[in-house]
């Protein structure tokens, strides 16, 4: 401080008060020079208000009216980056084109982001590279290729925010964001064999259970949901349902076979998704199809009559041992067993 009535004889003194006076800042009453006490932390106070007397010591009056004036605590970088919504997670359907925006970082830093760069931040990428980026001055995660849920469904991606526009003497800190790629309809269904062999009894009932098919599909939920059909002439001899827990393709009989009629039956199935995603369609069909082969078993038939009922006639007062008629019985079996 310094008053132009100060004659530099000492008559005069300097007098300091207001916020800090007397503690954190000091006066040298003779010069004026104002002194601080103690390291001052902008953060938690960014300026003091002081007032200022200049008095003459014999009289102990002011030579001037009291002027105020203001310190103010400069800046330095002092304060790392806090990312302070952390650990961050998100999800994003896959397939997702270049550039699909997933999540928004956020890093604060305690400096004053008015005065210098010590609170200007920079975002980078630190693990990641080549699935994602990050927006340097926003912290937006975009998608920096398309990527396949069958082929990897979760990334750890490493976000670094670095203060001092990532200059010399820069402090940073960095935020794990956990990304989940969701399940989209991108796989069609594939059946495990080309070529299945069944066999069923000529015994078996109607609603039987001749085999299993199994068509594969690497997409989750409803996505890998399917459907199973037959198709061609057998349909009316087969049917297929789906079982919708294990997702395999039973095959039943619809009406009873015999093996002395057919032995053989050559049946396609088919497969279809139940939900498909129109993305996706000129990759091709969301289907596939096997053929089936199923063979007709023997089984030991009983023989049948010739005729359901014959009529026979003798004469009265015939001898015994007498030829009443004959019947005849064959056995369908293939090999015709003697009866």
């Amino acid at each position: 401080l310094k008053s132009d009535l100060d004659k530099q004889d000492g008559n005069l003194k300097y007098i300091l008060t207001g916020e800090g006076a007397g503690s954190i800042f000091f006066i040298n009453e003779s010069t004026g020079k104002i002194y601080v006490t103690q390291k001052l932390d902008r953060e938690e106070k960014p300026f003091y208000t002081l007032r200022a007397q200049a008095i003459n010591k014999s009289t102990q009056l002011p030579v001037e009216p009291e002027s105020e004036f203001i310190i103010k605590v400069r800046d330095i970088n002092d304060h790392e980056p806090q990312f302070l919504n952390g650990p961050y997670v998100a999800t994003i359907p896959e397939m997702s084109p270049e550039g699909t925006s997933v999540i928004q970082v956020t890093a604060t830093d305690g400096d004053d982001p008015s005065h210098g760069n010590s609170a200007r931040l920079l975002y980078s990428l630190i693990q990641g590279q080549p699935y994602f980026s990050v927006e340097p001055k926003t912290g937006v995660i975009r998608m920096a290729s398309q990527m396949d849920r069958e082929t990897k469904d979760q990334y750890l991606v490493i976000i670094q925010a670095k203060d001092m526009v990532g200059q010399p003497g820069a402090l940073s800190a960095t935020a794990t964001v956990t990304i989940n790629l969701s399940d989209i309809n991108d796989n069609p269904p594939k059946f495990q064999q080309r070529l299945y062999y069944m066999s069923i009894s000529e015994e078996a009932p109607v609603g039987a259970t001749v085999g299993k098919v199994f068509a594969e599909d690497s997409d989750i939920g409803e996505n890998a949901a399917m459907d199973y059909f037959i198709e061609g002439d057998n349909s009316d001899v087969f049917d297929i349902i789906t079982n919708n827990e294990t997702q395999e393709g039973i095959i039943l009989l619809k009406k009873r076979v015999d093996y002395e009629n057919k032995r053989r039956y050559s049946i396609q199935a088919k497969v279809v998704n139940r939900y498909i995603d129109d993305r996706f369609l000129q990759e091709g069909p969301f289907e596939d199809k096997t053929i089936v082969k199923i063979n007709v078993e023997d089984a030991d038939e009983p023989p049948v009559f010739t005729l359901e009922n014959y009529v026979m006639e003798i004469v009265e007062g015939s001898m015994n041992g007498s030829l009443v008629g004959v019947v005849t019985a064959r056995d369908p079996d293939s090999d015709h067993s003697p009866v």
